[in-house]
């Protein structure tokens, strides 16, 4: 069976390095989908010449990005069996998304997670405040829920009919949290794959600044305490 797949990368000047995401893309994919989230470069040129579809979303903020690249997925006529999500500061390993599929096509899980784990990590790839914010975050999720996550990595794969059921609606940095805390509301079968983590290129919109790391702190926490006392 030959599975669909669809790349969303949210990007914001992300010039100098979504060249090098869009080229390290398996050849498996379908179609590679950049949402410039109200770019100031050459990020959107830069994308289009590398092949990638490009679409344009003034509004700031990572969710407001993914949830453009969704609703242009939603207008297709023939929908995909997967879509993997992926940052466009060349961080991740492209490359690696056969790994992160995978498990969905050989084993029928649902969600698939790229987990940063340590001896994977490049030195200073993740900055005190990412590593501290991921360890709160996933201990709050096993203790609430029970879960296995170790990780809120952005590269990761979901069926294409189970994102949908997620109704998801973060506009900024709660999007990873909020898909992985519905996926444990709603059963799906997940897994975590170990993936190699880079330092990116460029500064960091969100953990390189005081403000950004705080905001994703207390959106991440938000969502999490939001569905502990949720029924």
């Amino acid at each position: 069976m030959k599975y669909i797949i669809k790349v969303i990368i949210p990007a914001y000047n992300e010039a100098a390095s979504i060249g090098k995401v869009i080229n390290d893309i398996p050849e498996i994919v379908d179609e590679i989908i950049v949402i410039s989230n109200n770019s100031t470069d050459e990020t959107e040129n830069v994308a289009k010449a590398a092949g990638a579809t490009v679409l344009s979303e003034e509004k700031k903020g990572y969710g407001h990005a993914c949830l453009k690249g969704m609703d242009y997925i939603a207008q297709q006529k023939l929908p995909p069996d997967i879509v993997v999500f992926l940052d466009g500061d060349y961080s991740d390993y492209p490359e690696k998304l056969t790994d992160i599929v995978a498990p969905i096509i050989n084993s029928d899980y649902d969600f698939v997670i790229g987990a940063r784990t340590r001896k994977l990590r490049e030195k200073g790839s993740m900055t005190l405040p990412q590593l501290f914010g991921n360890w709160l975050a996933t201990s709050l999720m096993t203790l609430f829920f029970g879960s296995r996550f170790t990780d809120l990595g952005p590269f990761r794969a979901i069926k294409y009919n189970k994102l949908i059921t997620l109704e998801m609606e973060d506009k900024t940095y709660g999007w990873t949290v909020e898909m992985q805390l519905k996926a444990l509301k709603r059963k799906y079968r997940y897994i975590e794959v170990a993936v190699p983590y880079r330092n990116r290129i460029g500064v960091s919109k969100v953990s390189g600044t005081v403000k950004g790391a705080i905001f994703a702190g207390v959106k991440i926490l938000g969502w999490i305490f939001k569905y502990s006392f949720k029924k």
